[in-house]
């Protein structure tokens, strides 16, 4: 098989291979189809290597310039008058030994007998530096120095809208276009983002990418594109520029998958292989400053999500650089720690922080408890520190384990009481005289009365911490509920005189009459309890306004000032005076105030007036209006 058997016509043959400059053909896919004796004696490559392959001496670098040739000869084919044409170019090739020779290319279109085309042939003639071929790579020298600060210039800015605009002035510059665009691939749409020398009106405009010229593009498998105003008027952007003959194109990848493509349009001068060549350059340099800018909005954008999620995190959060300096402080971290960030940042850690993994409770100076958990990123080395006020569990913890250490000495003590008579009356009934068996089962009745009552208050104050207070609201008699509690403790100590005085216009009140009457208990059960050395303890009920009212007075220790509101506090008791030494687990009048409240009343503790004691005050809802409203017992305050 010889290298131009693929000619038929015999004469043709005898020229091809007679003659003395390189003749190369390719078809439309860019294989060999013709390689002649002198292009064998020309690139050191024989015709059975090469035949059927696309062609070996084509540096990568000037593909573009090839690639814009052979597409300004298919549109001088449809857009000049059909004659085909010839390109001559001086540019340079491989050798097989990888040297590379300057020559000078023309190029034709194959066309078979009805112009469609089949490919592209060559003339490759070897040149010297003569002052043509100086020109041309002194020319080419400049534009590629023009091109490479362009290209600088490009991968420097990140932000894509300069980009863009940059990219656009440029091609105006580079090629003489007279206007310029740039789309972007949405789907199976285009949409233009930027342009330049275009009206602004047309910025965001759309259109179809499969009918486009850009779809075109894209199934021809090809870099560059020409199209005339001939060919394409109702393109996207073409009929926009007056006088606009030739549109050239070229796509931009990100990521090796089309984004977008670079438009320049020419209404003036003709469009040339140098023009083509660098618009695929540039398109080319696009993609990658475009894929620059998109990647650092993305991180912009990605930052700016995770610094919301930071500022709004209800943790304090502080990131640490390597050397232990805090980065990132967050709003939170500043409501927690009091510390504002330019007091923070640039600082070490304002408190103990645990290892990597671990978690660590830790109080901080403000006097807020603090859960501190301590992650690393691994590629940056910054440690990420997340703390949470924990106060409020902690003060809850200790006041369970003091609930928890009272009750059992509260517990054990009146048991033990009625363990060691009920022993003794066992063991020694028969050596016991009547009066101390009666005063033994006196005393065990006393202790488990007490044990009974500080059950129910244990019992009551953790259904009053779980919000399951069970209240009924219903009108009841107030004053006889007063006269069964007041009976109740006339009896219980001698050194006590408990007097009752009921309003006669009394009404009945609304609440529940079984919680009312624990309430009332308990507050003549401190009464006693708080007045060791005795007295009187006044009961008085009366209505004012729309409210009944009860208050208990007595002549005991009294509130130390600023105690007032906190003995209504679970587990609280006054800590002035000598109060702390009548024992008690503080749950009584937490279990007052909740149950109250439950009602729809109030209780509040106040000085007794006149003397030494504590007054306590008890509002409920009246449950009908009362025949004199305002009226109570003359000398009582209101």
């Amino acid at each position: 098989m010889t290298d131009v058997q693929t000619v038929h016509d015999p004469i043709a043959r005898a020229v091809i291979e007679c003659a003395a400059d390189a003749i190369v053909a390719v078809d439309n896919g860019y294989h060999v189809t013709v390689w002649n004796p002198a292009a064998e004696r020309m690139f050191g490559w024989s015709a059975a290597e090469v035949i059927g392959r696309p062609p070996p001496i084509v540096p990568d670098e000037l593909k573009a310039e090839q690639n814009a040739v052979q597409e300004r000869l298919l549109t001088r084919r449809t857009g000049e008058g059909g004659d085909g044409g010839r390109i001559s170019i001086a540019t340079r090739r491989f050798h097989r030994d990888g040297r590379l020779i300057d020559v000078r290319i023309d190029t034709s279109l194959l066309q078979d007998g009805d112009g469609a085309p089949l490919g592209w042939v060559g003339v490759y003639h070897p040149v010297e530096e003569d002052e043509v071929a100086q020109h041309h790579t002194a020319e080419r020298a400049r534009l590629v120095r023009r091109l490479n600060d362009i290209v600088a210039d490009l991968n420097a800015e990140l932000d894509l809208g300069v980009v863009l605009d940059r990219i656009t002035a440029a091609l105006i510059e580079l090629t003489g276009a007279d206007a310029a665009g740039f789309v972007r691939i949405e789907g199976e749409r285009l949409r233009l983002v930027n342009m330049t020398g275009l009206p602004d009106h047309m910025r965001g405009a759309t259109a179809d990418l499969r009918s486009s010229l850009v779809g075109e593009l894209l199934r021809s498998g090809r870099a560059v594109r020409l199209a005339t105003g001939r060919q394409r008027l109702g393109d996207l952007i073409w009929s926009e520029l007056p006088g606009l003959h030739t549109v050239a194109l070229g796509l931009s990848f990100l990521q090796n998958r089309p984004y977008g493509a670079l438009y320049a349009l020419f209404s003036g001068r003709k469009v040339g292989h140098r023009e083509l060549e660098l618009l695929e350059l540039l398109a080319g340099h696009a993609g990658v400053a475009v894929g620059n800018a998109v990647a650092y909005e993305e991180v912009v954008r990605q930052r700016a999500h995770e610094r919301a999620v930071i500022d709004s995190s209800a943790d304090g959060i502080a990131v640490l650089d390597r050397d232990g300096l805090v980065r990132q402080w967050n709003p939170a971290a500043h409501a927690l720690t009091g510390i504002p960030p330019e007091q923070a940042l640039g600082k070490e850690l304002p408190f103990e922080m645990p290892a990597v993994g671990e978690m660590l409770t830790i109080p901080f100076e403000t006097g807020v408890w603090l859960n501190v958990l301590v992650a690393e990123i691994e590629e940056t080395e910054e440690l990420v520190v997340d703390f949470r006020d924990v106060t409020e569990a902690k003060a809850l913890e200790e006041a369970k384990d003091l609930f928890l250490a009272t009750t059992s000495h509260e517990l054990r003590t009146p048991v033990t009481v009625v363990q060691g008579f009920a022993s003794t009356l066992t063991n020694r009934w028969d050596e016991m005289a009547d009066a101390d068996r009666r005063s033994a089962v006196a005393t065990i009745a006393e202790r488990a009365q007490s044990l009974g009552r500080l059950v129910e208050h244990l019992l009551r104050g953790a259904r009053a911490g779980a919000d399951e207070l069970a209240v009924t609201i219903e009108s009841f008699g107030l004053a006889r509920v007063l006269e069964g509690v007041v009976a109740g403790f006339r009896s219980l100590s001698d050194l006590h005189r408990v007097e009752l005085e009921i309003a006669d216009d009394l009404p009945q009140a609304r609440g529940d009459a079984l919680a009312t009457d624990i309430v009332l208990g308990q507050l003549l059960e401190n009464a006693v309890k708080y007045s060791p050395d005795g007295g009187t303890i006044t009961v008085r009920a009366w209505c004012e306004d729309d409210d009944v009212v009860v208050t208990v007075v007595d002549e005991g220790i009294g509130i130390a000032p600023g105690d007032h509101e906190r003995i209504f506090e679970r587990f609280v008791q006054g800590e002035a005076g000598d109060r702390r030494r009548f024992g008690g687990i503080g749950l009584g009048l937490y279990i007052v105030k909740r149950l109250t409240e439950a009602q729809g009343g109030q209780i509040s503790a106040h000085p007794a007036a006149g003397h030494a004691g504590t007054r306590m005050c008890l509002r409920l809802k009246a449950a009908t209006a009362p025949a004199g409203e305002g009226a109570h017992p003359a000398g009582e305050p209101g």
